[in-house]
């Protein structure tokens, strides 16, 4: 008997070790065993997914593959076949849009869904999810997923039941459900918010929801009243059409490298070389963003991000790889190691026009562009025709086979993710 549901019924849907589970379907004799997919142990790769039966062992997704090799020597291991997880994922997405319209994709394995009665069905919420995870396990995978009145709560309910788990908190349930919960389990909390909190007396996310509000302040700064909201379930989220044109939140790439890059220039040539792919995606996608995103890491789940508005939306690589750098210095300094660099574009949004100064052009998009967005355009021509490797510039040389592929894929954009930038 199904409870009655009034409010808004917003569900995360979590691909269960998703490209290790699309590896054994398509090779059954894997089944049963424990599969790593990921980069080389021997050329400092990172574990994109480990199944389920490699866990047991400790194994885990963004740890460096040698030492999930140590750790489970006998696994069956494989660099991956993108084209097969995009077009398995696709199938999916197709289940989620003839559920409802209303579907936030946030990776490749990963989205949200609004099923709120009498939005587009009049169907029970829970029907709804249980016919869902039938549907994909019908396809050779499975999925958890998470059911509640936001999207804080459905992500963290996405987590407690796994594989194919079905966790439900209904309203009027939501506080009870957090309050016990570490503070880590809310998204936008990592290792020093938890940290700060801790310091003041908060680590679970009761404790959280009643904290003064200085202290949120402190911590979070002017986010700290929607943390608050966060931690009391009371969060109000919107699930936008999944044919909103503004799906897509953020273009971002990265890259680990097989050797830490110590010198500025490999590290700023390195930069430039991420940044032309995001702009070449950028320009596929017709996208112009506003807010350049670096990020860098020094040791395993160690290192700094940082972001700044950029005055003028743009696609043009030319422009934003120099606002990057200049962040690249305010968070690097001569001699750190440098083992994962990533650079990322976002908010799309042009509503509200453009002011120009004496130095830019403005193009009939709204758009801000370099003198050298043209060749830049030129360049995406010639390689979408003969290949990325037809045209590269001298910064490429420097690295050769040292540049090792982030074995992920990043939310919105359905290409390359790490660690989210």
């Amino acid at each position: 008997m199904l409870g009655s549901w009034t409010g808004p019924a917003i569900g995360l849907m979590d691909l269960d070790a998703f490209f290790a589970s699309v590896e054994q379907l398509d090779h059954p004799e894997w089944r049963g065993r424990p599969v790593i997919v990921g980069g080389s142990p021997e050329e400092r790769g990172v574990v994109s997914t480990a199944s389920y039966e490699a866990r047991p062992y400790g194994v885990r997704s963004a740890m460096p593959s040698a030492q999930a090799k140590r750790l489970c020597p006998h696994a069956i291991w494989t660099h991956g076949h993108f084209d097969r997880y995009r077009e398995m994922s696709g199938k999916i997405m197709a289940i989620l849009a003839d559920e409802t319209p209303f579907v936030d994709q946030v990776s490749i394995d990963e989205a949200f869904f609004d099923i709120t009665p009498g939005r587009f069905s009049s169907e029970h919420p829970v029907a709804i999810a249980r016919r869902i995870s039938e549907r994909v396990a019908a396809l050779g995978v499975t999925c958890s997923i998470g059911l509640g009145s936001n999207k804080t709560v459905a992500k963290i309910a996405s987590e407690r039941d796994k594989p194919r788990g079905l966790t439900v908190v209904y309203p009027g349930t939501e506080a009870s459900f957090l309050a016990p919960l570490p503070v880590r389990a809310v998204s936008g909390i990592g290792a020093s918010a938890e940290a700060r909190l801790a310091r003041a007396g908060i680590r679970t996310v009761g404790q959280l929801a009643r904290a003064p509000e200085r202290v949120l302040t402190d911590v979070f700064g002017v986010n700290g009243e929607a943390m608050r909201l966060r931690a009391s379930g009371e969060e109000v989220s919107a699930v936008s059409s999944i044919d909103d044109p503004d799906e897509v939140k953020s273009v971002s790439n990265e890259r680990t490298f097989a050797h830490d890059l110590t010198d500025a220039a490999d590290i700023e040539a390195a930069l430039a070389l991420l940044g032309e792919s995001v702009g070449a995606r950028l320009r596929r996608k017709g996208l112009l963003g506003r807010t350049v995103t670096v990020k860098l890491r020094y040791a395993y789940g160690q290192g700094h991000t940082a972001q700044r508005k950029l005055p003028h939306p743009t696609d043009d690589e030319n422009l934003f790889v120099l606002q990057a750098r200049d962040l690249l210095h305010s968070i690097w300094h001569p001699g750190m190691p440098v083992r994962l660099l990533g650079i990322g574009i976002s908010d799309f949004d042009l509503s509200q026009g453009v002011q120009t100064d004496l130095f830019c052009e403005v193009d009939e998009r709204g758009a801000v562009a370099s003198d050298r967005r043209d060749l830049s355009v030129a360049i995406d021509k010639v390689r979408e025709k003969f290949g990325s490797a037809s045209v590269s510039f001298g910064r490429a040389g420097r690295f050769g086979r040292s540049v090792v592929r982030a074995d992920k894929y990043e939310a919105s954009e359905q290409g390359e993710r790490g660690e989210s930038l």
